[in-house]
């Protein structure tokens, strides 16, 4: 390993800080869900819920499509210059989305015809190609961090510890953003008379951050960690696709981060359904917030308070250095189908986002799982690993592909249920290592 132990705790912090941004952005576009179903789709009569969903579909595709081009890029270029680039392909991303608010400006009536008189704005196609560009970044920087810091030699901590550190941190972002939009992209106005003009300033501001961001990530020094990568000429043997507990553990990233991203970014759309429908979503009695003097929707406030449930846990049990991944990953994936069924039989939201906090540490327990024994082939597992988080894409679109289809959000849930059940499954069986290569690595008998 080739860190400097007087600056252990460096690199540590860089790739911390730059994950809690990852959280950050990948809450921010989900968010953004909402209140440009008004800006951008007013004119749409039908498949609002599919359309706009959309734009999470394409922030995850980028990670199947992208994901191993990372794997290479490190081989070839080492983590920091991976790094640097997916920052570069992130400022792309927050652009694009800057774009589509200059054409709702300039180019109003500018929009493409769908089925029967649905007129869709040339400003939603450009969203969509940022929200790709930043689902690409996202997934480079964390095929970079994530074998990263779970082969980072900190004094006194596991991997399943750091994992769980720096997966806090991000989940900080994610709990943050779910206010940031409404409150200062969108200045607490009604969701009825949000315009996509005021995507511009916020959309500019962030991009001029991320640039500043990205040239001193290129100053700041990271070493590279021998043992995790091939690198040079030499050629890996086998492939990834020969570990079977790596192979299980793609499967199960793609339905945990399914159903992470399903409750995170449908349950502000089943709360909008619900108060359209003249429920009250109250939160402590108030149906409405102020932040900083701007007032929003209490409903606004239910997925900050999912993603804040997965940091408290996160940061709880990082704090723990004697539990095994795998009862951890059982038992958290039954707490969490519980409560998405008694969620749906008391067509009760507020039970629904305490899920955040078993969801909380299942993506360490997986990817630690995952990546256990691998040795040479963990940057080359975490960049195939990664493409499993494609799973965001694909079950928050049918889900909202079933609410259209069904008239209501009620009992879509029960496809969040399924992933859970996919997922406990792995914990018992699949994540076993019984590759003799892998157990040698671990000092295990065959």
């Amino acid at each position: 390993m080739t860190q400097k132990k007087t600056s252990a705790l460096g690199p540590f912090i860089i790739l911390t800080f730059i994950y809690f941004i990852v959280g950050f952005l990948t809450t921010v576009n989900e968010q953004c869900e909402a209140p440009l179903k008004t800006a951008f789709l007013s004119d749409v009569a039908g498949l609002k819920n599919t359309l706009i969903t959309l734009i999470t579909f394409f922030f995850f595709l980028a990670y199947l499509l992208v994901s191993p081009l990372g794997g290479k890029w490190i081989e070839r270029h080492g983590y920091k210059s991976t790094l640097v680039r997916a920052l570069l392909v992130m400022v792309g991303g927050l652009a694009m989305c800057f774009l589509s608010s200059v054409l709702a400006i300039y180019f109003e009536q500018g929009h493409v015809t769908l089925g029967d008189g649905n007129h869709i704005p040339y400003g939603y196609f450009v969203f969509l190609i940022g929200s790709f560009l930043l689902g690409a970044s996202a997934a480079l920087l964390q095929v970079v961090i994530n074998p990263y810091i779970n082969a980072y030699d900190l004094p006194g901590t596991t991997p399943l510890q750091r994992m769980n550190t720096v997966t806090g941190i991000n989940s900080f972002g994610t709990f943050i953003a779910p206010v940031f939009v409404p409150v200062v992209m969108f200045g607490g106005v009604a969701m009825s008379q949000v315009r996509s003009s005021q995507l511009q300033i916020p959309f500019l501001a962030l991009t001029v951050c991320m640039s500043v961001i990205t040239w001193i990530t290129h100053r700041l020094q990271l070493p590279d960690i021998e043992g995790t990568h091939a690198g040079g000429e030499e050629k890996l043997e086998r492939s990834v696709w020969s570990f079977r507990h790596l192979t299980l553990g793609i499967v199960a990233i793609f339905f945990y981060v399914g159903t992470e991203v399903g409750v995170g970014t449908n349950v502000t759309l089943h709360a909008h359904e619900l108060i359209a429908e003249g429920f009250s979503l109250s939160f402590l009695g108030r149906e409405s917030l102020s932040v900083f003097g701007v007032p929003f929707d209490t409903f606004f406030i239910l997925a900050s308070l999912y993603w804040g449930g997965m940091m408290v846990g996160r940061m709880v049990f990082s704090r723990f250095n004697g539990i095994a991944p795998r009862p951890l990953l059982a038992w958290t994936t039954v707490g969490a189908s519980a409560l998405i069924l008694l969620a749906m039989l008391t067509n009760n939201l507020w039970v629904l986002i305490s899920v955040g906090l078993c969801h909380s540490v299942m993506w360490s327990c997986i990817f630690t799982l995952a990546v256990k024994g691998l040795g040479k082939y963990t940057s080359k597992a975490s960049s195939m690993f990664m493409m499993g988080v494609f799973g965001g894409a694909v079950f928050p679109l049918l889900q909202a592909w079933l609410a259209d289809a069904c008239g209501g959000w009620r009992w879509t849930w029960f496809i969040m249920i399924g992933c859970e059940l996919v997922m406990l499954a792995y914990a018992l069986w699949g994540s076993r290592v019984t590759d003799p290569w892998c157990r040698k690595q671990l000092g295990e008998a065959d």
